[in-house]
């Protein structure tokens, strides 16, 4: 394992600005607001901001301040924070993120999750923590080859753990998160003490009798369901089929990327009016900057590719059913992209045993209500130890 130190060149950041300048607007139709994407009128403002008003090297200082690592896993090279608690009792505990993110979502929880007595927490509920970027994402770089779904990921990560000398963990995660560290508990089930996730899919069983008494709320989650994949799922449509066709476009171009990304931002967190409701803009912003500098749109977009068509298909790799023998916790957030139903959980999840409904919050809670996840993730894992 080599220590990691982010250190943006210069020119690099140069070449973002200068780009930007250039960007060449299109236009719109009058008072569509949000409903066909992102304003022009918003994008612009936001853009400008991100030319003149960001300081990528005064996030870049925050990433450094925990330590990082790469290490190679079959064949991979794997990017991860690996900070660890004074508290010697501590749990280990593997958070994995998803897409549109990276590991740098999780900064505002390493803190309390590694010394909960300064949080308002008891020392009990510590965490070792290992934060890695999915191969593809930030500075794990793709492999170059094919075959990299959320199965080998997850023996990747048992891999990571067991080199870190961790022989009991928790897994932790949402979108891709999720999947991953559900697999992870199927892969390494002598080792993960429990799964705990923030976004679960839960289809509807093909039966239609098994709606018959969902209570009115769970009925409004269906509907959601069902607008959702009928509207809101275009980007995964295109990434889980034409990945390297989209990666031009947003390669070459970092208003086209931000766009990409800021769209998601305002469609699945808790916003009103603008993405900037429920997360900062400069999170907002360290985010896409990392997708930029990485040059990770194509490898990240080729992940859904490899996670539905290569020894997978959508069903299976969202849906389980997830047979696994460690406790599962759910922590669901309103406003999330998905709205699971826990009728339908208990049936692909039988070792289910915390489930949390929170009254705020949306896909990245990790950075909306930081506080909230932590509290969950402390509750869950007690209950382990």
């Amino acid at each position: 394992m080599e220590p990691f130190h982010i250190d943006v060149a210069q020119d690099e950041l140069d070449d973002l600005h200068r780009r930007i300048d250039a960007t060449r607007w299109p236009g719109e139709l009058p008072d569509a607001g949000w409903s066909r994407g992102v304003p022009v009128g918003y994008l612009r403002e936001l853009a400008d901001y991100w030319r003149t008003g960001y300081d990528w090297r005064v996030h870049e200082a925050r990433l450094n301040r925990h330590p990082q690592f790469t290490t190679e896993i079959d064949g991979a090279t794997v990017h991860f924070l690996h900070v660890r608690s004074a508290e010697p009792g501590a749990t280990p505990l593997l958070l994995t993120h998803g897409w549109p993110g990276t590991n740098a979502e999780f900064l505002d929880v390493i803190e309390p999750l590694t010394d909960p007595a300064r949080h308002g927490g008891d020392p009990a509920d510590a965490f070792h923590l290992v934060i890695p970027s999915i191969p593809g994402f930030g500075f794990s770089p793709h492999p170059g080859e094919p075959g990299w779904d959320t199965g080998r990921v997850a023996r990747a990560w048992a891999e990571l753990m067991r080199r870190l000398g961790y022989d009991r963990y928790v897994a932790q995660g949402g979108d891709w998160g999720s999947p991953i560290s559900l697999r992870l508990g199927l892969a390494d089930p002598g080792h993960v003490l429990g799964v705990h996730v923030n976004m679960l899919v839960t289809l509807p069983p093909p039966d239609p009798a098994a709606l018959h008494g969902l209570s009115a709320e769970d009925m409004e989650r269906l509907r959601f369901t069902g607008d959702f994949a009928q509207d809101g799922m275009g980007w995964m449509k295109i990434q889980s089929t034409r990945p390297q066709t989209l990666s031009y476009a947003l390669t070459d171009s970092p208003v086209g990327q931000l766009a990409w990304i800021t769209e998601k931002f305002m469609e699945w967190t808790d916003a009103e009016k603008a993405p900037e409701d429920a997360v900062s803009r400069d999170d907002i912003l360290t985010n896409v900057t990392l997708f930029w500098l990485t040059a990770t749109a194509g490898p990240s977009a080729q992940f859904y590719y490899e996670s539905s068509h290569v020894d997978a298909d959508f069903v299976r790799t969202w849906g389980g059913p997830w047979p696994l023998e460690m406790p599962v916790g759910v922590a669901c957030f309103p406003k999330d992209a998905v709205r699971p139903i826990r009728r339908f959980a208990e049936q692909i999840l039988p070792t289910l045993g915390h489930w949390s409904e929170f009254g705020r919050g949306g896909h990245f809670p990790a950075l909306e209500q930081p506080e909230l996840l932590v509290r969950d993730i402390r509750a869950f894992t007690a209950g382990l130890r």
